[in-house]
């Protein structure tokens, strides 16, 4: 019975070495973790970053294509009057 009522205490055993390497490990688990709070965080912000810019160029890309179609058309007018000029000078000269 008396055990039972006995409070908890450290035994002289343990070495003060053992004690002082759970500290330490304890210290290096804090601090690690925050190094990896302090990575997410960055990572995070450079995602947001990288999704603007991929949007904006999304934006481009597409305004391109529009001006390659308008360009595509273009040249399809030039290319049809060029074959009116040259067949109307080959009626002409006939």
């Amino acid at each position: 019975m008396n055990k039972e009522k006995e409070n908890w205490h450290m035994s002289k055993n343990i070495p003060l070495t053992f004690v002082l390497t759970i500290i330490m490990q304890t210290v290096a688990l804090v601090w690690f973790i925050s190094a990896l709070n302090t990575d997410v965080e960055y990572n995070s912000k450079q995602i947001i970053r990288n999704e603007t810019r991929i949007t904006g160029l999304e934006k481009i890309v597409q305004q391109q294509a529009v001006t390659m179609g308008r360009i595509d058309e273009n040249i399809k007018s030039i290319r049809l009057m060029m074959e009116q000029i040259v067949a109307d000078n080959r009626n002409s000269i006939q």
